[in-house]
């Protein structure tokens, strides 16, 4: 295919100051070493721990035409930071994964690869199909997983073996259509993106990965993310 691709990275943050130089030069490692053209743009929601001073240290390191940022004054959600996002992206695709290294950079060449096979709308990652796997995780919190991933598939049947993960890469414009047209917050709002794809018969393919939880801080899912969710199923399943 002749065009140009430029895929722009999404990168919400908060308190990320100890995964975010990691992540990002794992990003510019693998990104580069593919070929592919590309941009970061970090999107922090007033971290208190200094996450947004070492954003700034990255942009002087790799260059402002790489690492791009467009902060928040405080935290405002998953979905409002991919809508602040998107205004400033330059490229026609856009790549959305979490800054705490769970999602390693290095599938991400195998996502345009896989989008390329068939022009498809989103590229997913997952868990649960191939040689996809969770690391780190204790066996509550593996069956946990399954468990509510189990009860998506029966309650919305998404056509996707995973649709609880956030590792994906969209053509801009359908990303842009489908954040339009949720209305879900918080954790929700990435399964409803996928049930949302399904509604416009928009292309979805998989690839397997390996998520491994986070290297530094402490895991945002806490009991009211769960009840949420349960919600955020419900309503779904009402709705679609």
């Amino acid at each position: 295919m002749a065009e140009h691709n430029k895929y722009s990275v999404l990168l919400p943050t908060y308190e990320e100051r100890n995964n975010l130089p990691l992540i990002v030069w794992l990003l510019v490692k693998h990104l580069s070493e593919s070929g592919h053209d590309f941009e970061i743009i970090i999107i922090d929601d007033g971290s208190p721990d200094g996450t947004l001073d070492v954003a700034k240290e990255l942009q002087r390191m790799y260059g402002k035409d790489k690492i791009v940022l467009r902060p928040r004054e405080k935290k405002l959600g998953l979905g409002t930071a991919y809508i602040h996002g998107i205004k400033h992206a330059t490229g026609n695709f856009v790549v959305i994964l979490d800054a705490d290294l769970s999602h390693h950079p290095k599938f991400l060449p195998e996502f345009i690869r896989k989008q390329a096979e068939r022009d498809y709308d989103v590229v997913t990652g997952t868990r649960y199909s191939g040689n996809g796997g969770v690391f780190g995780w204790d066996l509550k919190r593996k069956v946990i997983s399954r468990g509510a991933n189990y009860l998506t598939q029966v309650l919305l049947q998404p056509g996707v073996s995973d649709l609880t993960g956030s590792f994906r890469l969209y053509k801009k414009a359908v990303l842009e259509k489908l954040i339009n047209a949720c209305v879900s917050k918080g954790y929700v709002f990435q399964m409803e993106m996928i049930i949302r794809a399904r509604q416009f018969n928009f292309s979805v393919a998989e690839v397997p990965i390996t998520f491994v939880d986070r290297l530094y801080g402490e895991s945002k899912l806490g009991g009211s993310e769960v009840v949420a969710f349960f919600k955020g199923v419900l309503y779904l399943f009402a709705t679609t």
